[in-house]
């Protein structure tokens, strides 16, 4: 059971914001958030910013977490690919409204963190691996909807390649000034839409022990 902090922190910080999708926001009540933070700092799982979960990487504010996944237009028959498991948390997210997830994290200990975290929560629809997220997870391609959530300098083309024709990509891109994107795979190309300002960690092309 919940707390009523964390259901505050979906209708204040979630809905009050214009997310209306019910999945996102039933997903969101669903999800302990402080599950997905280091022990030290549980006490600020449900403020209304990104916290560090170690390895210079972070767990996203709650808002852009619902952002993003409102802006994939999930559906129950989506197969998705997740760039970034960091803490596993987003990941949860996905798994509560999509079909199958796959995820990719390129830090060795957060990699194994996460997967352990998420096999322990019952979930059997999410496959994760460490690799280089920039090259996506090809043999398992084509994806209805790709999230990432590290910021490349720009848009992997490999990303775009692995889209389902009509399918959607959701990512941060730039470096200190960074939009959040939206694209669209089409017969005529790739529509893009920016949605937001937004700050990431950077994309990096390394696996990281």
């Amino acid at each position: 059971m919940l707390t009523s902090e964390a259901h505050a922190m979906v209708d204040q910080q979630v809905a009050r914001r214009g997310i209306r999708d019910d999945h996102v926001l039933e997903a969101m009540r669903k999800i302990d958030r402080s599950l997905f933070v280091p022990p030290e700092i549980r006490f600020r799982a449900f403020s209304d910013h990104a916290l560090p979960i170690g390895h210079d990487q972070t767990i996203s504010q709650p808002y852009v977490v619902a952002a993003m996944t409102d802006a994939l237009e999930l559906k129950g028959t989506d197969r998705v690919l997740e760039i970034g498991t960091g803490s596993g948390y987003q990941t949860a997210i996905l798994a509560e409204i999509a079909g199958e997830i796959w995820s990719i994290e390129i830090v060795r200990p957060l990699a194994k963190m996460a997967n352990d975290l998420l096999d322990g929560l019952g979930y059997t629809n999410i496959s994760c691996r460490m690799s280089d997220g920039g090259e996506g997870w090809p043999e398992e391609a084509p994806f209805d909807k790709i999230i990432v959530t590290a910021a490349p300098q720009q848009i992997p083309e490999a990303l775009v390649d692995q889209l389902t024709m009509g399918g959607l990509l959701v990512l941060p891109v730039g470096s200190s000034d960074q939009d959040l994107l939206r694209l669209r795979k089409t017969e005529d190309g790739v529509e893009k839409e920016r949605l937001f300002g937004v700050r990431f960690v950077p994309m990096t092309g390394l696996v990281s022990e």
